[in-house]
């Protein structure tokens, strides 16, 4: 069963997954679970962010793996996707950047763009084991002024669009409070 949890920044999205990555585990010693982690430590503050969010996390959740991955998502849920394992994707917005603004070289087609975001929904379609994705929900504010933010806002809104499709179960966090928005049988 896939899970889309959206929220705004500090809404209690990450630990919320990370608390049901901790319940699976629980739940039998032949479990596993894996944090697909899609950001890139550019700078020296982002870089002591992820180190906090290794420690926090290691703290909450032992047992819990991670993998960096920033762009090829889709291939990597694949790959790391098993029956007893759960994955934890965190986050789709920053991949999202990463893909429409990457550190290095030019942004992503319009045509590739959407080749990527295919290959996300098939590979949550057909994830073979729980699936956790974690994204922001950001277009609930003001209208961005500059057509660029604009143009993002967009483009995260129709990828949590599709990928809420494509999950059972779409939870939104506000405050750290779960709404359920979305809960089909498995």
């Amino acid at each position: 069963m896939a899970e889309l949890i959206l929220g705004g920044q500090k809404s209690g999205k990450s630990r919320r997954a990370e608390l049901l990555a901790r319940d699976w585990l629980a739940g039998d010693t032949g479990r596993s679970a894996v944090l697909i982690a899609t950001a890139h430590g550019h700078d020296a503050e982002m870089r002591a962010r992820i180190a906090r969010h290794r420690s926090d996390r290691a703290a909450r959740v032992p047992g819990l793996a991670t993998v960096e991955e920033p762009l090829r998502l889709a291939e990597t849920i694949t790959a790391l996707g098993t029956p007893h394992t759960l994955l934890v994707v965190d986050c789709l917005t920053l991949w999202l950047t990463n893909q429409l603004m990457p550190l290095a070289g030019p942004a992503c087609s319009a045509a590739e763009l959407e080749a990527a975001q295919q290959a996300l929904e098939q590979a949550v379609r057909g994830a073979r084991g729980p699936l956790l994705l974690v994204g922001n929900e950001i277009g609930l504010g003001v209208i961005p002024m500059g057509r660029e933010v604009r143009a993002f806002v967009d483009a995260l809104g129709t990828l949590n669009q599709r990928m809420a499709a494509c999950c059972a179960r779409v939870t939104l966090m506000a405050a750290g409070l779960p709404l359920v928005l979305k809960d089909e049988p498995a």
